[in-house]
Protein backbone atom coordinates (compact mmCIF):
# COMPACT_ATOMS: atom_id res chain seq x y z
CA UNK A 1 0.00 0.00 0.00
CA UNK A 2 2.91 2.21 0.73
CA UNK A 3 4.84 1.86 -2.45
CA UNK A 4 1.37 2.30 -4.32
CA UNK A 5 0.63 6.00 -2.53
CA UNK A 6 4.24 6.98 -3.70
CA UNK A 7 3.91 5.45 -6.94
CA UNK A 8 0.64 8.10 -7.11
CA UNK A 9 1.87 10.89 -4.85
CA UNK A 10 5.45 10.61 -7.89
CA UNK A 11 2.66 10.23 -11.06
CA UNK A 12 1.22 13.50 -9.83
CA UNK A 13 4.00 15.45 -9.35
CA UNK A 14 5.41 14.88 -12.75
CA UNK A 15 1.64 15.73 -14.22
CA UNK A 16 1.49 19.11 -11.92
CA UNK A 17 4.92 20.49 -12.10
CA UNK A 18 6.71 21.90 -14.63
CA UNK A 19 10.13 19.63 -13.25
CA UNK A 20 13.40 21.13 -13.73
CA UNK A 21 13.54 23.49 -16.27
CA UNK A 22 10.86 26.22 -14.40
CA UNK A 23 12.64 25.14 -10.98
CA UNK A 24 16.25 25.58 -11.85
CA UNK A 25 16.29 28.72 -14.09
CA UNK A 26 14.06 30.56 -11.19
CA UNK A 27 15.51 28.62 -8.18
CA UNK A 28 17.83 32.35 -7.42
CA UNK A 29 14.27 33.97 -7.42
CA UNK A 30 12.91 31.28 -5.26
CA UNK A 31 15.65 30.62 -2.51
CA UNK A 32 16.80 34.88 -2.62
CA UNK A 33 13.68 36.64 -2.85
CA UNK A 34 10.30 34.38 -2.49
CA UNK A 35 10.79 34.36 0.98
CA UNK A 36 11.16 38.06 1.63
CA UNK A 37 9.23 39.77 -0.51
CA UNK A 38 5.69 37.73 -0.81
CA UNK A 39 3.70 39.14 1.65
CA UNK A 40 0.18 38.06 3.49
CA UNK A 41 -1.41 34.88 1.75
CA UNK A 42 -4.04 32.59 2.65
CA UNK A 43 -2.88 29.91 5.36
CA UNK A 44 -4.68 26.66 5.62
CA UNK A 45 -3.64 26.54 8.84
CA UNK A 46 -2.68 28.96 11.38
CA UNK A 47 -2.23 27.01 15.38
CA UNK A 48 -0.67 23.96 15.50
CA UNK A 49 -2.63 20.72 15.34
CA UNK A 50 -0.47 18.78 17.40
CA UNK A 51 1.17 21.01 20.19
CA UNK A 52 -0.98 23.34 22.85
CA UNK A 53 -0.35 25.77 25.38
CA UNK A 54 -1.03 23.46 27.93
CA UNK A 55 1.64 20.59 26.26
CA UNK A 56 4.68 23.28 26.11
CA UNK A 57 4.05 24.56 29.71
CA UNK A 58 3.01 21.59 31.87
CA UNK A 59 6.49 20.93 33.23
CA UNK A 60 7.40 24.83 33.76
CA UNK A 61 4.22 26.27 35.11
CA UNK A 62 4.36 25.05 38.78
CA UNK A 63 8.04 26.31 38.83
CA UNK A 64 6.89 29.99 37.48
CA UNK A 65 4.53 29.76 40.76
CA UNK A 66 6.41 32.53 42.33
CA UNK A 67 6.93 35.02 39.18
CA UNK A 68 4.59 37.56 39.14
CA UNK A 69 3.22 40.80 36.55
CA UNK A 70 4.82 42.72 39.00
CA UNK A 71 8.19 41.16 38.49
CA UNK A 72 7.92 40.95 34.87
CA UNK A 73 6.85 44.43 34.48
CA UNK A 74 9.82 45.50 37.01
CA UNK A 75 12.27 44.00 34.84
CA UNK A 76 10.99 45.02 31.78
CA UNK A 77 13.22 48.13 31.47
CA UNK A 78 16.32 46.29 32.23
CA UNK A 79 16.05 43.37 29.98
CA UNK A 80 14.00 44.83 26.64
CA UNK A 81 16.06 45.51 23.87
CA UNK A 82 19.32 45.30 25.93
CA UNK A 83 21.93 43.63 24.93
CA UNK A 84 24.44 40.96 25.96
CA UNK A 85 27.26 42.98 27.69
CA UNK A 86 24.61 45.13 29.63
CA UNK A 87 22.11 42.86 30.96
CA UNK A 88 25.99 41.01 32.62
CA UNK A 89 26.69 44.39 34.26
CA UNK A 90 23.23 44.36 35.90
CA UNK A 91 23.55 41.53 36.91
CA UNK A 92 26.56 41.92 38.41
CA UNK A 93 24.94 45.41 39.87
CA UNK A 94 22.69 43.13 41.24
CA UNK A 95 19.59 44.28 39.62
CA UNK A 96 18.63 40.85 38.91
CA UNK A 97 20.09 37.20 38.05
CA UNK A 98 20.12 34.77 35.93
CA UNK A 99 17.23 33.02 37.38
CA UNK A 100 14.91 35.71 37.13
CA UNK A 101 16.06 36.84 33.65
CA UNK A 102 15.29 33.31 33.00
CA UNK A 103 11.53 33.62 34.05
CA UNK A 104 11.35 36.55 32.36
CA UNK A 105 11.33 35.55 28.72
CA UNK A 106 9.61 32.35 30.11
CA UNK A 107 6.78 34.70 31.04
CA UNK A 108 6.93 36.67 27.98
CA UNK A 109 6.36 33.91 25.57
CA UNK A 110 3.78 32.46 27.80
CA UNK A 111 1.99 35.69 27.68
CA UNK A 112 2.74 36.58 24.00
CA UNK A 113 2.94 33.33 21.50
CA UNK A 114 0.27 31.28 21.44
CA UNK A 115 -3.29 31.41 21.54
CA UNK A 116 -3.97 34.65 21.89
CA UNK A 117 -4.43 37.90 19.91
CA UNK A 118 -1.17 38.57 19.41
CA UNK A 119 0.39 34.99 19.10
CA UNK A 120 3.54 34.31 17.09
CA UNK A 121 3.98 30.70 17.28
CA UNK A 122 7.68 31.25 17.70
CA UNK A 123 8.41 28.69 20.56
CA UNK A 124 7.30 24.97 19.94
CA UNK A 125 9.48 24.02 23.10
CA UNK A 126 10.74 24.46 26.74
CA UNK A 127 13.72 23.26 28.19
CA UNK A 128 12.05 21.34 30.99
CA UNK A 129 15.54 21.91 33.42
CA UNK A 130 15.58 25.57 32.18
CA UNK A 131 14.87 27.25 35.69
CA UNK A 132 17.16 24.79 37.80
CA UNK A 133 19.84 25.59 35.25
CA UNK A 134 19.48 29.15 35.48
CA UNK A 135 20.03 28.22 39.64
CA UNK A 136 22.92 26.54 39.15
CA UNK A 137 24.62 29.57 37.22
CA UNK A 138 23.35 32.09 39.88
CA UNK A 139 25.61 29.59 42.27
CA UNK A 140 28.53 29.52 39.71
CA UNK A 141 28.14 33.44 39.48
CA UNK A 142 28.69 33.53 43.04
CA UNK A 143 31.74 31.18 43.14
CA UNK A 144 33.10 33.12 40.02
CA UNK A 145 32.68 31.25 37.62
CA UNK A 146 31.82 33.24 35.04
CA UNK A 147 34.31 32.80 31.57
CA UNK A 148 32.29 33.60 28.53
CA UNK A 149 29.85 36.65 28.19
CA UNK A 150 26.99 34.32 27.09
CA UNK A 151 27.56 32.79 30.49
CA UNK A 152 23.69 32.36 31.97
CA UNK A 153 22.15 33.93 29.02
CA UNK A 154 18.69 31.87 27.38
CA UNK A 155 18.92 30.93 24.07
CA UNK A 156 16.60 29.46 21.81
CA UNK A 157 17.32 26.51 18.99
CA UNK A 158 15.81 26.29 15.85
CA UNK A 159 14.22 23.31 16.38
CA UNK A 160 16.33 21.01 13.88
CA UNK A 161 19.02 20.96 16.00
CA UNK A 162 18.96 18.23 18.61
CA UNK A 163 19.07 19.60 22.05
CA UNK A 164 19.14 17.03 25.49
CA UNK A 165 15.58 16.79 27.25
CA UNK A 166 13.74 17.76 24.34
CA UNK A 167 12.86 16.55 20.78
CA UNK A 168 13.91 17.60 17.40
CA UNK A 169 11.55 17.57 15.12
CA UNK A 170 12.65 20.04 12.05
CA UNK A 171 9.00 20.76 12.21
CA UNK A 172 7.72 17.41 11.02
CA UNK A 173 5.53 15.00 13.05
CA UNK A 174 7.51 12.00 11.54
CA UNK A 175 10.23 12.83 14.31
CA UNK A 176 8.04 13.97 17.37
CA UNK A 177 9.71 11.26 19.23
CA UNK A 178 13.31 12.20 18.26
CA UNK A 179 15.01 12.48 21.94
CA UNK A 180 18.52 13.00 21.13
CA UNK A 181 21.73 14.23 22.81
CA UNK A 182 23.22 17.75 22.34
CA UNK A 183 24.43 18.48 18.47
CA UNK A 184 27.95 19.57 18.65
CA UNK A 185 27.38 23.72 18.85
CA UNK A 186 24.89 22.97 21.95
CA UNK A 187 27.71 20.83 23.84
CA UNK A 188 29.71 24.54 23.00
CA UNK A 189 26.80 26.93 24.02
CA UNK A 190 27.18 24.90 27.33
CA UNK A 191 31.07 24.58 27.75
CA UNK A 192 30.69 28.14 27.90
CA UNK A 193 27.79 28.87 30.08
CA UNK A 194 24.76 29.12 28.11
CA UNK A 195 21.12 28.45 29.42
CA UNK A 196 19.40 26.11 26.03
CA UNK A 197 16.05 27.74 26.91
CA UNK A 198 13.94 25.64 24.26
CA UNK A 199 12.79 25.08 20.38
CA UNK A 200 11.64 27.81 17.60
CA UNK A 201 9.80 26.82 15.33
CA UNK A 202 10.71 26.63 11.67
CA UNK A 203 9.59 26.44 7.98
CA UNK A 204 9.27 22.52 8.05
CA UNK A 205 12.16 20.47 7.09
CA UNK A 206 13.98 23.60 6.96
CA UNK A 207 11.43 24.78 4.06
CA UNK A 208 12.61 21.85 1.62
CA UNK A 209 9.03 20.24 1.80
CA UNK A 210 6.22 21.72 0.17
CA UNK A 211 5.81 23.80 -3.17
CA UNK A 212 4.76 27.61 -2.76
CA UNK A 213 3.64 26.94 1.09
CA UNK A 214 3.82 29.83 2.98
CA UNK A 215 7.71 30.33 5.02
CA UNK A 216 7.54 29.67 8.77
CA UNK A 217 4.79 26.54 8.58
CA UNK A 218 5.56 23.57 10.36
CA UNK A 219 2.99 20.49 11.12
CA UNK A 220 4.38 20.65 14.52
CA UNK A 221 4.77 24.25 15.52
CA UNK A 222 1.65 25.86 13.17
CA UNK A 223 2.21 29.16 11.47
CA UNK A 224 4.66 31.73 12.57
CA UNK A 225 3.38 35.40 12.41
CA UNK A 226 5.54 38.34 11.89
CA UNK A 227 5.84 40.57 14.80
CA UNK A 228 5.86 43.96 12.61
CA UNK A 229 2.83 42.67 11.01
CA UNK A 230 0.81 40.15 12.09
CA UNK A 231 -0.79 37.45 8.98
CA UNK A 232 0.73 41.18 7.35
CA UNK A 233 4.56 40.58 6.46
CA UNK A 234 5.99 37.43 5.80
CA UNK A 235 8.15 35.74 8.09
CA UNK A 236 10.85 34.48 6.33
CA UNK A 237 11.84 31.44 6.27
CA UNK A 238 13.20 28.45 6.96
CA UNK A 239 14.83 30.13 10.58
CA UNK A 240 11.48 31.95 11.38
CA UNK A 241 10.64 31.21 14.48
CA UNK A 242 14.94 32.51 15.49
CA UNK A 243 13.80 35.40 13.56
CA UNK A 244 10.31 36.14 15.05
CA UNK A 245 11.75 35.16 19.08
CA UNK A 246 14.54 37.51 18.24
CA UNK A 247 12.41 40.61 17.44
CA UNK A 248 9.96 40.21 20.19
CA UNK A 249 12.61 39.67 22.60
CA UNK A 250 11.83 36.12 23.83
CA UNK A 251 15.83 35.30 24.36
CA UNK A 252 18.64 36.75 24.62
CA UNK A 253 19.55 35.34 21.43
CA UNK A 254 18.47 32.65 18.99
CA UNK A 255 20.09 30.35 16.56
CA UNK A 256 19.42 29.72 13.10
CA UNK A 257 20.44 27.34 10.20
CA UNK A 258 21.29 28.32 6.44
CA UNK A 259 21.30 26.39 2.83
CA UNK A 260 20.22 29.39 1.07
CA UNK A 261 19.19 32.58 2.80
CA UNK A 262 17.43 30.76 5.39
CA UNK A 263 18.89 33.35 8.39
CA UNK A 264 19.41 36.22 6.01
CA UNK A 265 15.31 36.02 4.96
CA UNK A 266 14.18 35.55 8.59
CA UNK A 267 16.77 37.86 10.06
CA UNK A 268 16.08 40.75 7.70
CA UNK A 269 12.29 40.55 7.72
CA UNK A 270 12.00 40.64 11.89
CA UNK A 271 14.51 43.85 12.02
CA UNK A 272 17.41 41.63 13.48
CA UNK A 273 20.54 40.69 12.81
CA UNK A 274 21.53 37.47 11.18
CA UNK A 275 25.11 35.63 10.52
CA UNK A 276 25.81 32.93 8.09
CA UNK A 277 29.12 31.60 8.58
CA UNK A 278 31.69 30.12 6.35
CA UNK A 279 30.60 26.76 5.38
CA UNK A 280 32.52 24.76 8.25
CA UNK A 281 33.13 27.49 10.99
CA UNK A 282 30.74 26.27 12.78
CA UNK A 283 29.43 22.61 13.39
CA UNK A 284 26.58 20.83 11.61
CA UNK A 285 26.77 18.17 13.04
CA UNK A 286 23.58 16.83 14.95
CA UNK A 287 22.03 19.25 12.89
CA UNK A 288 18.78 17.65 10.68
CA UNK A 289 20.17 18.22 7.10
CA UNK A 290 19.20 19.46 3.99
CA UNK A 291 22.72 19.88 2.54
CA UNK A 292 26.07 18.30 4.12
CA UNK A 293 27.19 21.12 1.08
CA UNK A 294 25.64 24.31 1.85
CA UNK A 295 24.22 23.51 5.66
CA UNK A 296 25.48 25.94 8.44
CA UNK A 297 23.98 26.96 11.77
CA UNK A 298 24.36 30.82 12.66
CA UNK A 299 23.53 33.51 15.14
CA UNK A 300 20.29 35.81 15.15
CA UNK A 301 19.95 38.64 17.60
CA UNK A 302 19.02 42.09 18.01
CA UNK A 303 22.35 43.54 17.48
CA UNK A 304 25.57 42.68 16.38
CA UNK A 305 27.28 42.42 19.65
CA UNK A 306 25.20 39.85 20.78
CA UNK A 307 25.70 38.31 17.39
CA UNK A 308 29.46 38.58 18.08
CA UNK A 309 29.42 37.14 21.17
CA UNK A 310 27.44 33.93 20.13
CA UNK A 311 29.56 33.66 17.26
CA UNK A 312 32.12 33.59 19.87
CA UNK A 313 30.94 30.29 21.71
CA UNK A 314 29.83 28.63 19.13
CA UNK A 315 32.43 27.89 16.08
CA UNK A 316 34.76 25.43 16.12
CA UNK A 317 36.67 22.38 14.93
CA UNK A 318 34.55 19.15 14.72
CA UNK A 319 36.35 16.40 13.82
CA UNK A 320 33.15 14.71 12.91
CA UNK A 321 31.84 16.81 10.29
CA UNK A 322 33.84 16.84 7.66
CA UNK A 323 33.94 20.62 6.13
CA UNK A 324 35.25 21.77 10.11
CA UNK A 325 37.21 24.33 9.42
CA UNK A 326 40.63 24.21 12.27
CA UNK A 327 40.33 28.11 13.53
CA UNK A 328 43.66 29.46 15.21
CA UNK A 329 42.02 32.37 16.94
CA UNK A 330 40.90 31.67 20.14
CA UNK A 331 37.33 32.31 22.34
CA UNK A 332 36.98 36.14 22.31
CA UNK A 333 38.20 36.55 18.99
CA UNK A 334 34.81 37.81 17.66
CA UNK A 335 33.27 40.17 19.72
CA UNK A 336 36.47 41.90 20.95
CA UNK A 337 37.69 45.48 19.96
CA UNK A 338 33.96 45.93 17.64
CA UNK A 339 34.00 49.61 18.55
CA UNK A 340 37.18 50.48 17.44
CA UNK A 341 36.76 49.61 14.03
CA UNK A 342 36.56 52.49 11.11
CA UNK A 343 34.70 52.25 7.99
CA UNK A 344 37.48 54.96 6.22
CA UNK A 345 38.42 53.56 3.47
CA UNK A 346 37.00 50.55 3.13
CA UNK A 347 35.56 49.53 -0.27
CA UNK A 348 32.01 48.07 -0.51
CA UNK A 349 30.36 46.81 -4.00
CA UNK A 350 26.82 48.05 -4.95
CA UNK A 351 25.00 46.30 -7.61
CA UNK A 352 23.90 48.19 -10.12
CA UNK A 353 20.33 46.95 -10.30
CA UNK A 354 17.15 48.97 -10.46
CA UNK A 355 16.09 47.06 -7.55
CA UNK A 356 18.42 48.23 -5.42
CA UNK A 357 18.99 51.32 -7.22
CA UNK A 358 15.15 52.54 -6.61
CA UNK A 359 15.25 50.85 -3.12
CA UNK A 360 15.24 54.41 -0.86
CA UNK A 361 16.03 52.57 2.49
CA UNK A 362 19.32 51.01 0.81
CA UNK A 363 19.98 54.29 -0.66
CA UNK A 364 20.07 55.76 2.71
CA UNK A 365 22.47 52.77 3.78
CA UNK A 366 24.31 53.65 1.16
CA UNK A 367 24.75 57.50 2.59
CA UNK A 368 25.55 56.38 6.00
CA UNK A 369 28.34 54.05 4.84
CA UNK A 370 29.53 56.85 2.89
CA UNK A 371 29.62 59.26 5.55
CA UNK A 372 31.46 56.50 8.27
CA UNK A 373 33.83 56.90 5.26
CA UNK A 374 33.55 53.91 3.38
CA UNK A 375 34.22 53.92 -0.89
CA UNK A 376 31.14 52.65 -2.86
CA UNK A 377 31.92 51.27 -6.24
CA UNK A 378 29.33 50.52 -8.79
CA UNK A 379 29.25 47.08 -9.63
CA UNK A 380 28.07 45.01 -13.20
CA UNK A 381 26.92 41.42 -11.80
CA UNK A 382 28.67 38.36 -13.31
CA UNK A 383 25.90 36.87 -15.41
CA UNK A 384 26.19 33.51 -13.74
CA UNK A 385 23.46 30.69 -13.22
CA UNK A 386 22.75 28.58 -10.70
CA UNK A 387 21.78 25.46 -12.69
CA UNK A 388 20.91 22.36 -11.22
CA UNK A 389 20.86 24.22 -7.95
CA UNK A 390 17.82 22.12 -6.90
CA UNK A 391 19.03 18.53 -7.86
CA UNK A 392 22.24 19.71 -5.33
CA UNK A 393 19.92 19.98 -2.59
CA UNK A 394 17.82 16.64 -3.77
CA UNK A 395 20.83 14.70 -4.34
CA UNK A 396 22.08 16.24 -1.19
CA UNK A 397 18.82 15.26 1.40
CA UNK A 398 19.10 12.45 -0.12
CA UNK A 399 22.14 11.00 1.29
CA UNK A 400 22.67 13.08 4.26
CA UNK A 401 19.01 12.60 5.63
CA UNK A 402 19.49 8.78 6.19
CA UNK A 403 22.98 9.54 7.69
CA UNK A 404 21.36 12.05 10.58
CA UNK A 405 18.59 9.77 11.55
CA UNK A 406 21.10 6.82 11.59
CA UNK A 407 24.19 8.49 13.40
CA UNK A 408 22.06 11.37 15.74
CA UNK A 409 18.59 10.73 15.90
CA UNK A 410 16.46 8.83 18.39
CA UNK A 411 15.76 4.84 18.25
CA UNK A 412 12.36 5.94 18.47
CA UNK A 413 12.27 7.34 15.23
CA UNK A 414 10.49 4.67 12.26
CA UNK A 415 11.61 6.85 9.19
CA UNK A 416 15.02 5.74 7.58
CA UNK A 417 14.96 8.24 4.42
CA UNK A 418 13.02 10.62 2.31
CA UNK A 419 10.99 8.04 0.65
CA UNK A 420 9.52 6.99 4.30
CA UNK A 421 8.55 10.66 5.05
CA UNK A 422 6.46 10.89 2.29
CA UNK A 423 4.75 7.53 2.63
CA UNK A 424 4.12 8.26 6.73
CA UNK A 425 2.94 11.93 5.75
CA UNK A 426 -0.09 10.40 2.93
CA UNK A 427 -1.34 8.65 5.85
CA UNK A 428 -2.45 11.91 7.18
CA UNK A 429 -2.20 14.58 4.51
CA UNK A 430 -4.63 17.17 6.17
CA UNK A 431 -2.77 17.00 9.77
CA UNK A 432 0.53 16.10 8.20
CA UNK A 433 0.99 17.87 4.96
CA UNK A 434 -1.64 20.58 3.79
CA UNK A 435 0.17 22.48 1.45
CA UNK A 436 1.42 19.22 -0.22
CA UNK A 437 5.16 17.98 -0.08
CA UNK A 438 5.84 18.41 -3.76
CA UNK A 439 9.94 19.08 -2.77
CA UNK A 440 9.87 15.61 -1.00
CA UNK A 441 8.83 13.89 -3.58
CA UNK A 442 11.04 15.31 -6.24
CA UNK A 443 13.52 14.29 -3.86
CA UNK A 444 12.98 10.96 -4.24
CA UNK A 445 12.18 10.88 -8.00
CA UNK A 446 15.43 12.50 -8.81
CA UNK A 447 17.84 9.67 -9.98
CA UNK A 448 20.84 11.88 -10.04
CA UNK A 449 24.25 10.05 -9.11
CA UNK A 450 27.27 10.44 -6.98
CA UNK A 451 29.44 11.57 -9.85
CA UNK A 452 26.17 13.83 -11.43
CA UNK A 453 26.16 15.02 -8.02
CA UNK A 454 29.91 16.06 -7.58
CA UNK A 455 30.18 17.55 -10.97
CA UNK A 456 27.21 20.03 -9.90
CA UNK A 457 28.94 20.92 -6.91
CA UNK A 458 32.24 21.85 -8.51
CA UNK A 459 30.09 23.93 -11.13
CA UNK A 460 28.29 25.77 -8.50
CA UNK A 461 30.96 26.63 -5.96
CA UNK A 462 33.04 27.68 -9.11
CA UNK A 463 30.25 29.91 -10.15
CA UNK A 464 29.82 31.21 -7.05
CA UNK A 465 33.27 32.20 -6.23
CA UNK A 466 33.60 33.93 -9.48
CA UNK A 467 30.52 35.92 -8.81
CA UNK A 468 31.95 37.54 -5.60
CA UNK A 469 35.82 37.26 -6.64
CA UNK A 470 36.05 38.70 -9.97
CA UNK A 471 34.58 42.21 -9.01
CA UNK A 472 36.58 41.83 -5.30
CA UNK A 473 39.67 41.38 -7.16
CA UNK A 474 39.11 43.55 -10.43
CA UNK A 475 37.96 46.71 -8.16
CA UNK A 476 39.65 46.27 -5.02
CA UNK A 477 36.40 45.39 -3.11
CA UNK A 478 36.24 44.50 1.05
CA UNK A 479 33.00 43.48 0.69
CA UNK A 480 29.70 43.26 -1.77
CA UNK A 481 26.47 45.14 -0.49
CA UNK A 482 22.62 43.27 -0.98
CA UNK A 483 19.29 43.64 0.31
CA UNK A 484 17.84 41.12 2.47
CA UNK A 485 19.03 37.65 0.96
CA UNK A 486 19.22 38.70 -2.74
CA UNK A 487 22.21 37.02 -3.44
CA UNK A 488 21.89 34.26 -0.67
CA UNK A 489 22.22 31.92 -3.45
CA UNK A 490 25.29 32.67 -4.95
CA UNK A 491 26.93 33.24 -1.05
CA UNK A 492 25.63 30.01 -0.14
CA UNK A 493 27.23 27.71 -3.41
CA UNK A 494 30.66 30.05 -2.89
CA UNK A 495 30.41 28.90 1.03
CA UNK A 496 31.29 32.68 1.54
CA UNK A 497 29.59 34.48 5.53
CA UNK A 498 27.13 37.00 5.10
CA UNK A 499 25.46 39.24 7.62
CA UNK A 500 22.05 41.26 7.29
CA UNK A 501 21.18 44.27 9.91
CA UNK A 502 18.08 46.19 10.02
CA UNK A 503 17.94 49.10 7.69
CA UNK A 504 14.91 50.36 8.60
CA UNK A 505 11.12 50.08 7.45
CA UNK A 506 8.72 50.50 4.39
CA UNK A 507 6.11 52.84 4.86
CA UNK A 508 3.59 50.26 5.51
CA UNK A 509 6.47 49.23 8.07
CA UNK A 510 8.00 46.10 6.88
CA UNK A 511 11.45 45.34 7.89
CA UNK A 512 14.46 45.43 5.56
CA UNK A 513 18.13 44.62 5.70
CA UNK A 514 20.99 45.73 4.77
CA UNK A 515 23.46 42.28 3.64
CA UNK A 516 27.40 42.73 3.38
CA UNK A 517 28.67 39.12 1.82
CA UNK A 518 32.81 39.19 1.53
CA UNK A 519 35.38 36.13 1.07
CA UNK A 520 35.75 32.73 3.44
CA UNK A 521 36.54 33.16 6.75
CA UNK A 522 35.96 36.72 6.81
CA UNK A 523 33.11 36.59 9.77
CA UNK A 524 35.07 39.33 11.97
CA UNK A 525 35.67 41.98 8.89
CA UNK A 526 31.72 41.83 8.56
CA UNK A 527 30.88 41.87 12.41
CA UNK A 528 32.85 45.11 12.27
CA UNK A 529 31.74 46.59 9.46
CA UNK A 530 28.04 45.94 10.57
CA UNK A 531 28.66 47.22 13.73
CA UNK A 532 30.24 50.70 12.51
CA UNK A 533 26.56 50.39 10.16
CA UNK A 534 24.43 49.42 13.03
CA UNK A 535 26.14 52.56 15.80
CA UNK A 536 25.90 55.10 12.53
CA UNK A 537 22.02 54.10 11.73
CA UNK A 538 20.22 53.21 15.03
CA UNK A 539 17.30 51.54 12.79
CA UNK A 540 16.11 48.96 14.61
CA UNK A 541 12.76 49.44 16.20
CA UNK A 542 10.90 46.87 18.37
CA UNK A 543 7.41 45.61 17.05
CA UNK A 544 5.12 48.26 18.89
CA UNK A 545 2.72 45.48 20.41
CA UNK A 546 5.58 43.76 22.07
CA UNK A 547 6.86 46.19 23.81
Amino acid sequence: MQKYLLLLALMLVFQCKDSETKTESTQTETNETTSSSDDFREFLVLDSKHITNDFIWKDINAQMADFSEVDYNRLKPLIIEQDIPSMQKQISDGKFNYEQLTKFYLYRIRKYDRENDLSLNAVIFINPNLIEEAKQKDREFLNKKLKHPIFGMPILLKDNINAANMVTTAGAVALMENQTDDAFIVTKLKENGALILGKANLSEWAYYFCEGCPSGYSAVGGQTLNPYGRRKFDTGGSSSGSGVAAAANFAAATIGSETSGSILSPASQNSVVGLKPTIGLVSRSGIVPISSTLDTAGPITRNVIDNAIVLDAIFGEDTSDPKSIYALWQSGFYHKDLNNVSLKGKRFGVPQRDRFLQDTLFLRALDVLKAQGAELVDVTEEDLKLSNFLRLLNLDMKKDLPKYIENYASDKVEIKNVEDIVNFNLQDSLLRMPYGQELLIGIVADTGDAQFLERIKDTLHSNGKQFFDKPMKTLNLDGFLSINNYHAGFAAVAEYPAITVPMGYTEEGKPRGLTIITSRLGEKQLLEWAYAYEQASKERIPPKNYN
